[in-house]
This record gives C-alpha cells, structure tokens and sequence, in this order.
C-alpha cells in the first residue's frame, strides 16, 4: 500500500560535496529535505518509487527501468567519491508492467543500472537511514498533465493493493528561467508558471494543475510537472495531508518541497 509521498528538487548543489558553500542558498531546502528523510525512516517503506524526469524518454510512453540494482554517482559534477547503490524490485516492477499492458497504457520497459542524478539526489538525501528498501525508477512520457494524473492512478490501483508498503516521490524542479542568471535565462512564464504551481500546491488543488496553460507549462522551461502530476496521480482517492514546506530559488531554478502523509 501507498504509505507516503513527497515532492523534491534534485539539484546537484544540495549534495555537501558538491554545493560547498553554496548550500547556505538553500538552507530551506535543505531543512525540508530533512524533514522529508525523517519522514521516510519514520514510515519504514519496503519500496520507493522515484518519479524523474531525466532518464529514458518517450514522446508518447511511459517508461520504468527494470533492473536488479542500480548504481548512481556524481562524477559529471566534480565527485568522484561519492555513490550510491540500490536493489531494484524487479518483482513489482513485473506486475505493474502486465497491468499496464493489460490496460493498454501507453508503456514501455528499460534495463540501465545506471541512474542519473534525478535519482541519485534524492536517493542520497532521504534514504541514508533507511535500510533494507527497494526501488523502483519511473520516467514520464511527453504526454499532457492529465495523461500523466491518469497513469498515476493506473499504478495507484497495483501499489496501494500491495501488501508491502511503498512510497511515491516525485523528483521535480520547478522553472529554470527565474532570473538572469538562470539556466534558461528569465523569462516572466517562467516566474508565473511557479506561481501557479506553488499555489495549486499549497492548496492541494488538483484541477488547477490539471487545467495549467500547455503552453505556460512548455515555456517554464521546467522538469518537474509531468513527475508531480505522477504522483499525485498515485494519490488519487487516498486521503493526504498536503504540506508545502519550502519554495526557494537562490539561482534562478525553482526548488519546491511538499510532503503528502497518508490519514
């Protein structure tokens, strides 16, 4: 069964050894992505399932890497040290594939030990205490909000009939065009399209989301709607506490961090 669920940034600046100094910028983050790990450990998940958008991507399919392990690292971004290592749950991910099939979703398998950091963050920011677990990395497709809302209540329906407890995280950074200095440079869509998100979400408002200018959600230049409208798809019908615990954008990308505890 489905027993939490989260929304994380997964900038590679929040891992000590990589953000340095610069971590001060995103001390709000940080204490939320905490929070969040204590969460974790508190609920004791024998399965995470990490929503990201970086890994294999189809334009009209959606996508799970089934491997026996995975194993991640940091050396794109000057980290040679640091790694991370996790058994996949090749079983589940069996049964979510024959019941996507069965219902003609638009689906697809992988097979890639290799995770990007789009989990690796947040696998090595939530789940240093948590032991034993598996994983379970699922990619979205290109497809609209509502799409991606649909195929989460698609593997709502296997997840939270199991009788091993999971979580949903979605792996998701918000606009990249938040400043001059940003990434993608400023672009006012941009700033609006955070608004709009961070306010539907602190709200727990579904229809707003799922109602969100197509073409404000491709100008933002962002990563994170398609994984976020994942997991809440996860979650619907399931009675949440929805929490928003920071919103920051130190350098032009927006970080958000909510939390949805099961009641």
């Amino acid at each position: 069964m489905i027993i939490f669920s989260a929304i994380v940034p997964h900038s590679p600046l929040l891992v000590p050894s990589i953000g340095k100094d610069q971590r001060e910028k995103l001390s709000g983050t940080i204490a939320a992505m905490q929070e969040i790990e204590q969460a974790l450990y508190i609920t004791k998940p024998d399965t995470i399932c990490i929503v990201a958008p970086h890994g294999s991507r189809y334009p009209d399919a959606y996508s799970i890497n089934m491997s026996p392990k995975y194993v991640g690292d940091f050396k794109t971004f000057g980290d040679f040290s640091t790694t991370i290592s996790n058994k996949g749950n090749f079983l589940l991910i069996d049964h979510l594939q024959r019941k996507m099939r069965e219902e003609n979703v638009p689906f697809t398998l992988t097979s890639n030990e290799n995770l990007d950091y789009g989990f690796s963050v947040p696998i090595l920011l939530l789940t240093s205490h948590l032991d034993p677990w598996k994983l379970i990395p699922i990619t979205p497709s290109m497809l609209d909000g509502n799409s991606h809302y649909q195929f989460g209540a698609q593997l709502k329906r296997v997840l939270h009939a199991e009788s091993s407890r999971v979580a949903i995280i979605a792996s998701a950074d918000l606009s990249h065009k938040l400043s001059k200095e940003a990434p993608g440079g400023y672009s006012a869509e941009g700033e609006a399209f955070d608004k709009a998100m961070t306010e539907a979400i602190s709200k727990n408002d579904i229809q707003a989301l799922l109602t969100m200018d197509p073409n404000l959600v491709e100008n933002a230049s962002q990563c994170g709607y398609r994984p976020i409208m994942t997991m809440l798809g996860c979650l619907d019908g399931i009675k949440v506490k929805a929490s928003t615990l920071c919103y920051e954008s130190p350098f032009g990308v927006g970080y958000l961090t909510a939390r949805y505890d099961i009641v």
